[in-house]
């Protein structure tokens, strides 16, 4: 990881270290080579070598250095999309496909860990969507149903029941999602890539690609001081892609986010906020996540990255808003703060690209990389092995489709966020 505290900043000091690797040297032969150690690629190798294959995982930085290693750990059920849309907007059958598979996805996260006993702070307490307002209640409301019709384990709480759940009477309502929970999120990504290892693949970090070209019925995948000869490519960069797919990069528009942790709270005082310990993100537009670690160290989260003007502007904000939501902390010490950049799509859906013969992608998380990106790793491990066809996955083909005025979205994000943070409003 750099060296920088604002990239992953508390997760980093707590997460168990990352298992051994180094960079790759010279030629190697593979099955599949996998590019990128977030949560999509580690999955689908840990997957596939769980099946025999051979796999080969090439970092150009450390495992989780992207948003895997930076995000909320939110482990999510479902999409920012209201579930009736998906139909209408993948058609039959990917719609409900994806609903089901992305339904069931926090299970398959927590199963993992037992599984492979991840040190990753697992809380499967759920998740509390917080309503802001009347509006934010008729949202939640309207989600609830929708969800309660597919018999999803969701209940609607009024504004007393989510006071008792959160320790704060700012909310009108919230919707309790009991298939989720929270998790150390680098330390589910250097969880995974341990169990990845000890199934038989191997990871090259420090090993970023700069050329796929073809060499045979195959491809050779190159880095600075070595090269992958495989049959399959996948390609696991979403926000952080660089070459040699630039296209991925060009449709996905960052938005930035940050995490502010505190120090420690005290037994008696953190046992009047979350006592549950779910994880929670609000309704507002310019969204606002909390939640606690297992040390007690509650984190609050927005929009914004902690650079420049913003870091001030966005610590100020963190401190105003836990005041605000929680008055009975008082001032308290801010122990961490750190930020990433969330990949945002076009119609907040992510994307399967089958970018060449036998490269395949799935990017475009947009903000929900946790769930998602593990299944959908698996996913890929079940095409490239013959479990599946390309018929069967949860999204269709598509091509990458450039974003228009991706530069100017990405800017006034960077400062709609610290203008919306500057105000006194609650």
């Amino acid at each position: 990881m750099p060296n920088d505290p604002r990239s992953h900043g508390l997760w980093a000091r707590t997460a168990p270290p990352s298992p051994p690797t180094r960079a790759l040297a010279g030629e190697t032969t593979a099955d599949v080579a996998v590019i990128g150690a977030g949560y999509t690629g580690l999955s689908a190798a840990l997957h596939l070598a769980e099946a025999g294959a051979r796999v080969v995982v090439l970092e150009g930085d450390g495992i989780g250095f992207g948003g895997s290693g930076r995000n909320v750990g939110l482990v999510n059920a479902g999409l920012w999309v209201m579930p009736d849309d998906l139909p209408g907007i993948l058609g039959a059958p990917h719609g409900e496909r994806l609903l089901a598979l992305l339904g069931d996805a926090p299970g398959v996260v927590f199963d993992l860990v037992a599984r492979h006993a991840i040190a990753c702070e697992p809380e499967r307490a759920g998740t509390l969507h917080l309503a802001v307002g009347e509006s934010g209640r008729r949202e939640l409301a309207e989600r609830h149903a929708q969800w309660r019709r597919r018999g999803a384990p969701v209940d609607l709480l009024d504004a007393a029941e989510t006071a008792g759940k959160v320790g704060s009477t700012a909310y009108a309502g919230a919707l309790l999602d009991r298939r989720a929970g929270t998790i150390q999120p680098l330390a589910y990504a250097r969880g995974l890539a341990g169990a990845a290892i000890a199934a038989g693949a191997a990871i090259h970090t420090g090993s970023p690609v700069g050329a796929v070209t073809r060499a045979g019925t195959g491809w050779r995948v190159a880095t600075p001081a070595g090269a992958v000869a495989a049959d399959w490519v996948v390609v696991a960069t979403n926000a952080y892609t660089r070459a040699p797919w630039p296209e991925i990069r060009e449709e996905i528009v960052h938005l930035p986010y940050f995490n502010i942790a505190t120090a420690p709270l005290s037994s008696n005082l953190a046992r009047t906020i979350l006592p549950e310990r779910q994880g929670c993100w609000d309704t507002r537009t310019v969204l606002s996540s909390f939640r606690f670690d297992r040390a007690g160290r509650l984190i609050v989260g927005s929009v914004g990255a902690l650079r420049g003007t913003g870091s001030a502007i966005h610590a100020a904000w963190a401190r105003r808003t836990l005041r605000r939501i929680f008055p009975q902390l008082g001032e308290v010490r801010i122990e961490a703060g750190w930020y990433g950049m969330i990949g945002m799509t076009a119609d907040a859906l992510p994307r399967f690209h089958r970018l060449a013969e036998r490269v395949v992608s799935f990017s475009g998380y947009n903000g929900r990389g946790i769930a998602p990106g593990t299944v959908f790793g698996r996913a890929l491990a079940d095409l490239i092995l013959g479990r599946v066809g390309e018929d069967d996955l949860p999204l269709p083909a598509t091509a990458p489709v450039p974003r228009r005025f991706r530069a100017l979205r990405e800017h006034s994000y960077l400062l709609g966020s610290q203008i919306a943070h500057l105000s006194p409003k609650p």
